[in-house]
């Protein structure tokens, strides 16, 4: 089985498996980062969402070797001790009921946030039209992005 190195969460990784296996499965399965979450397996939902480099992507539209030599951020690299103004401002208004989809939305509201410091709320809905939350949690995950951009700008 073929050799690939990737960059996760700072850390350089070397992995052993199929050209064709998906990040997603990679970083669940060989790292055991398992805080990115299979969703749809076609791109989506949003559920499988990490950053590469500065851009959003879904780990599961994404084969290790097209991965290899490339750096990646999960949500167990967001922040090492889960203090990101995103994760507490998902927190502190309550978004989570089941809180499968919400690790692919904190990384997006993240993204987002470098982008733009503070977004409408056309915004995030366009932004976050590629994602799927079965509880419907919207109202409460733009109230959050609110006011993570508020923490960040101050």
């Amino acid at each position: 089985m073929p050799n690939f190195n990737i960059l996760v969460n700072g850390s350089r990784r070397s992995v052993q498996c199929d050209a064709d296996t998906p990040l997603l499965w990679v970083l669940r399965d060989e790292l055991q980062l398992t805080g990115t979450k299979y969703g749809c397996g076609m791109g989506v939902c949003g559920a499988c969402t990490v950053h590469q480099e500065n851009r959003v992507v879904r780990s599961c539209q994404i084969s290790i070797h097209e991965a290899d030599g490339l750096s990646f951020t999960t949500i167990e690299g967001l922040s090492l001790d889960g203090s990101h103004p995103c994760q507490t401002a998902w927190i502190e208004e309550d978004v989570a009921q089941c809180g499968y989809c919400q690790t692919g939305m904190i990384m997006e509201a993240a993204a987002l946030l470098t982008k733009t410091a503070d977004p409408t709320d056309a915004q995030i809905d366009e932004t976050f039209s590629g994602h799927v939350c079965r509880c419907g949690t919207y109202q409460r995950i733009r109230k959050a992005i609110h006011r993570a951009a508020a923490s960040l700008r101050s």
